[in-house]
């Protein structure tokens, strides 16, 4: 299986880039869809809504007014820490029962609002932010969705900064020309790295040939993937560019997360060598059992 974040600020276009991918093959899960259903009439999450900010986020027939929710929730950090700290947990949940029903093979596509905000990016054998200038993204809020130009500075005020996606962004996607040429350059990276990238994931097997990227950033979000997929069964690891180092827990041996690693994107070369299964970039991962103190 490969899991792919997609993300961006609001009113950046993800719905377009995320159509694209459904209709490739991948396997969407929608978390502002989640987000919608875990909130309707009748559920705990709305339940749990109304305690928090009172019975004025709620329409005359007992729905949630969105609107009405966000004039409060956003207005400050603690509204907003509580409102994502009673949805989150909900959106997670079912966003795992559907990854769970896509199968094992499936490319999945996470569209996650607050991937960068939520510190998720390590989740995910690839990342995708689509990008869009801030201005750019105000009209499209006000004159696509008819919302008040005060209240989109404000959500987009709340979100992560440019500099904050590119720092997690293994796919940088500019929707800043044609819908068609938007979902062109969706069909290419399809074909080009989310396909073979998938392959070779499925396969434990390292990508051929795969170029050597210069960006500063991705130690260390080679090096959280890695946390992440080893979890308290690493000592240590350290990374600097592509090239990264792993000391196993004590009593850890290799063959006891080789098939972890394989299934996160990195493939076994050799004893304590593995490369990466992304076509888009070589990476180099070392691992090494922890020696025992006094041993030999």
């Amino acid at each position: 299986m490969l899991r792919i974040g997609l993300t961006g600020g609001i009113g950046a276009g993800k719905s377009t880039v995320a159509k694209e991918l459904a209709s490739l093959g991948a396997v969407i899960v929608d978390g502002d869809r989640i987000a919608r259903e875990v909130v309707e009439p009748g559920t705990p999450g709305l339940a749990a809504l109304v305690e928090a900010f009172g019975e004025q986020i709620l329409a005359e027939d007992g729905s949630l007014n969105r609107p009405a929710l966000a004039a409060i929730a956003f207005s400050d950090d603690e509204s907003r820490a509580r409102l994502n700290a009673i949805t989150h947990p909900l959106v997670g949940a079912r966003s795992q029962e559907l990854i769970a029903e896509a199968g094992p093979d499936a490319v999945i596509v996470q569209d996650i609002p607050l991937l960068v905000e939520n510190h998720a990016a390590p989740m995910f054998h690839l990342v995708i932010i689509v990008w869009v200038d801030a201005e750019e993204r105000v009209r499209r809020l006000v004159g696509s969705r008819g919302m008040a130009e005060e209240d989109a500075r404000a959500r987009i005020a709340a979100q992560a900064t440019d500099e904050q996606r590119r720092a997690v962004a293994d796919v940088w996607l500019e929707n800043t020309g044609t819908e068609d040429e938007t979902r062109a350059a969706v069909r290419e990276l399809w074909v080009k790295r989310i396909v073979p990238f998938a392959a070779n994931v499925n396969m434990h097997r390292p990508a051929d040939d795969a170029p050597e990227l210069d960006d500063p950033d991705y130690g260390e979000r080679l090096a959280g993937r890695l946390w992440v997929t080893l979890a308290g069964d690493a000592r240590s690891v350290t990374a600097e560019g592509s090239h990264a180092q792993v000391v196993l827990a004590d009593g850890v041996t290799e063959e006891a997360v080789i098939a972890r690693l394989g299934d996160a994107g990195f493939a076994q070369v050799e004893p304590g060598t593995y490369r990466g299964a992304d076509p888009g970039r070589a990476v180099t991962v070392t691992v090494t059992e922890a020696v025992t103190e006094g041993a030999g």
